[in-house]
């Protein structure tokens, strides 16, 4: 087999001798390539974010952006990365590079102080400047000019149309996984706002036009440990049934934490991220399914709204740069009772395909979580797909209640999947999480809203019961009594917000 290997900024180099546990971060300051920083170690400030080239939705490559402090080098095998320093172009005369159109705005609307953040928020900034179908908006408005009036308005002559969304379509959600705690964000909102469209000689912006490297297997083997990507699914049933006590990763975007925050360590780490069985889509009259490697951004774009209550999800799901690795598959398989993927899936009424030595079987999301952290999955089995029949129900709605408004975990979540026809709820579909050991249904409010009329009468008796449901706990993220308060206020306010469209 080929020895593990990693292009950076278009130089190939081999990943040993590094650890297997080694993350992106650690490999590319060890090379001298310290615009790279480590900030929280666990996903949360950006200050580590790289351009990986993977798979588009709209080209056959985007570049985008991930937290290298998360991912394990040998999952970049084959693969390419770009960092800030490869971002500024520099030609054969041994002229001073000249400077990324990114690089460039950040620099004359003062985007910059302590500089420590700077490198992640170019990186970031930069993922969104080369997304395909970013386009400048036609409302006109005044220019977005530097405080000191230096520089160019980078191509676009719109104003901001609204706080999130610039002119020139970039959508400054790309950046809600990048803090900067001296800058202020005014500024580097005014860079990203400014930038224009990638010029038809950019490298990068060409590069787009082929195809990414494709997944290679991977056996990195030292004497710390192991880590191993599989090319088939057959493969990776084969390597679970060897190694029962192997742990498996798709964005380690939960591993990556373990590692770093808690020195974990693991003798033989199986990559599934990349595995073709399980990175399908397929959207059917009767049911969607979504492959369990698949990114969150990458099931966002290629669905489009299809699925309006997942749509919903996906914006508040951590941050972007977080969704560009997590999966469905890691949220599930984590068992985790404050994922916010599982109430929205039981909402609707949600089914894994899982995959094991003895084949598949089909397990209602509902039946799946036995306890915290605990499953029907077996020793040795894979969450291959996730299933959602059709039709969907009209009326959804995804509630999280946290401390922040984006990037937060939540102390509380709610998602509806109601059918309402003629004024009464024929069927309620409702999960929780945040309320109990594992994500739940909430079946006795299920119970309470079926067959009833949507009247403010009939929703606040269902709202009381809802408010009893789950087992909700003291923490630091909230008290029991304010969980089913939330629990109660959310179907208080899908009846307000479906009566005002109403009347509207």
């Amino acid at each position: 087999m080929v020895a593990a290997r990693i292009t950076v900024n278009g130089k190939e180099t081999p990943i040993s001798p590094a650890a297997p546990h080694t993350t992106v971060l650690d490999f590319l300051r060890e090379r001298g390539l310290t615009g790279t920083k480590e900030g929280c170690a666990e996903g949360e400030c950006g200050a580590c974010s790289v351009l990986v080239a993977r798979p588009g939705v709209k080209k056959p490559t985007d570049w985008v952006a991930v937290n290298a402090c998360l991912v394990p080098v040998a999952a970049l095998d084959g693969q390419e990365v770009v960092t800030s320093e490869g971002l500024a172009t520099a030609d054969a005369s041994g002229a001073p590079a000249v400077l990324h159109p990114v690089q460039q705005e950040m620099a004359v609307r003062g985007g910059s102080q302590c500089g420590y953040c700077t490198p992640g928020f170019i990186c970031s900034m930069a993922s969104e400047y080369y997304r395909p179908d970013r386009c400048a908006h036609s409302d006109r408005a005044q220019p977005v000019e530097p405080a000191d009036g230096t520089g160019q308005d980078g191509g676009s002559e719109h104003g901001p149309s609204d706080s999130e969304h610039g002119p020139n379509g970039f959508d400054l959600h790309a950046l809600s996984g990048n803090l900067c705690r001296c800058t202020g964000y005014r500024p580097i909102r005014d860079a990203a706002f400014a930038v224009g469209m990638p010029a038809q000689d950019d490298p990068l912006a060409r590069r787009r036009e082929q195809a990414p490297p494709e997944p290679v297997a991977t056996a990195y083997v030292r004497d710390d440990g192991a880590f191993l990507r599989p090319g088939t699914l057959a493969d990776a049933v084969r390597l679970l049934r060897e190694r029962p006590g192997a742990t498996v990763v798709a964005g380690s975007t939960d591993w990556g934490v373990e590692v770093n925050i808690r020195s974990r360590r693991a003798d033989c780490v199986i990559a599934v991220d990349r595995l073709p069985e399980l990175r399908e889509l397929h959207v059917g009259s009767e049911r969607i399914e979504i492959g369990a490697a698949l990114t969150l951004t990458e099931i966002e774009r290629r669905l489009d709204g299809e699925v309006p209550l997942l749509a919903e999800l996906f914006p508040q799901f951590a941050s972007r740069l977080i969704r560009n690795s997590a999966t469905l598959g890691g949220n599930l398989g984590t068992g985790s009772p404050i994922g916010d993927s599982p109430p929205v899936l039981l909402a609707l009424e949600a089914s894994l395909v899982l995959t094991g030595a003895d084949g598949e079987r089909e397990v209602p999301l509902g039946d799946y979580f036995t306890g915290y952290r605990q499953s029907v999955r077996r020793p040795g089995e894979l969450i291959r797909a996730v299933r959602i029949p059709r039709p969907l129900a009209p009326v959804t709605a995804f509630h999280k209640i946290a401390k922040r408004r984006f990037d937060d975990i939540s102390s509380v979540a709610v998602a509806f999947a109601l059918d309402i026809e003629d004024g009464t709820v024929r069927t309620a579909r409702i999960g929780l999480g945040g309320v109990a050991a594992t994500p739940v249904r909430a079946l006795a409010t299920e119970t309470a809203l079926e067959g009833r009329p949507w009247t403010a009468e009939s929703v606040e008796a269902a709202a009381r019961v809802l408010s009893t449901e789950g087992t909700p706990m003291d923490d630091h993220r909230a008290s029991a009594g304010y969980r089913s308060a939330m629990l109660k206020q959310s179907l208080l306010k899908l009846y307000a917000r479906t009566t005002e469209a109403v009347s509207s």
